[in-house]
């Protein structure tokens, strides 16, 4: 099992940056698929960036395409969300999430991190 610690959330001005960081517990971290999810008020859970521990492919939403970047240190098991030309329809709680690279869905999950984009 692994267990997820997010940090690094709060306020910002639109145009802003932030870099959240997920922290993971567990010695087989490297072969771990990561994710980030967001939750805005009212709205459905939705996927915002992955990155496979087998050749490091990343995937991003197309909302987020081009302003976030995830990325993964193995060595300190914790895993990034580079925030870049926030908006405000960013505004949601952010939860980093885990699988093992041979089950379909993110069984792991974070407590979530709050994230407000001021316009």
């Amino acid at each position: 099992q692994v267990q997820l610690v997010e940090s690094g959330g709060g306020l910002v001005q639109a145009g802003g940056s932030l870099r959240l960081s997920c922290a993971a517990s567990g010695r087989t971290f490297i072969r771990y698929d990561m994710g980030w999810f967001r939750q805005a008020p009212g709205k459905e859970r939705e996927f915002v960036a992955g990155m496979w521990w087998s050749g490091g492919s990343t995937f991003y939403a197309d909302s987020v395409k081009g302003r976030f970047t995830i990325s993964r240190d193995n060595a300190k098991n914790t895993v990034y969300l580079q925030m870049n030309s926030l908006k405000p329809e960013d505004t949601a709680v952010y939860y980093c999430a885990a699988k093992e690279s041979y089950t379909p869905e993110f069984n792991y999950w974070g407590q979530g991190t709050q994230v407000t984009v001021s316009s």
